[in-house]
């Protein structure tokens, strides 16, 4: 069974940082990109960042959070991870891990899917 599960999430006030973490199964996760998507209250997924298979040498970000977060993935944990600085409140949403075989930088190229984690910057 195909698995996606987000953590980390939480509340936070602007400035601060929180780490999210997506842990995979099922899956040969080194063969798989990995993006974050998030979708804030009353609006569409977005697209955040994108990070390739297997080292990960290759990744990329969203204008709006371009400088500010981080991914990484760790092969030997089956694990992506989002390190996220400087947040503003506008960073608050629900956060999704997906994954594909082929690479994207869309907010609905993911092929697989975690359940989200909730983060909310709050003044």
């Amino acid at each position: 069974e195909v698995q996606l599960v987000e953590s980390g999430g939480g509340l936070v006030q602007p400035g601060g940082s929180l780490r999210l973490s997506c842990a995979a199964s099922g899956f040969t996760f080194s063969s798989y990109h990995m993006s974050w998507v998030r979708q804030a209250p009353g609006k569409g997924l977005e697209w955040v960042s994108v990070i390739n298979s297997g080292g990960g040498g290759r990744t990329n970000y969203a204008d709006s959070v371009k400088g500010r977060f981080i991914i990484s993935r760790d092969s030997s944990k089956d694990t992506v991870y989002l390190q996220m600085n400087t947040l503003k409140p506008e960073d608050s949403a629900v956060y999704y891990c997906a994954a594909n075989l082929e690479y994207f930088e869309s907010p609905n190229g993911g092929r697989f899917w975690g359940q989200g984690t909730q983060v909310t910057v709050y003044s």
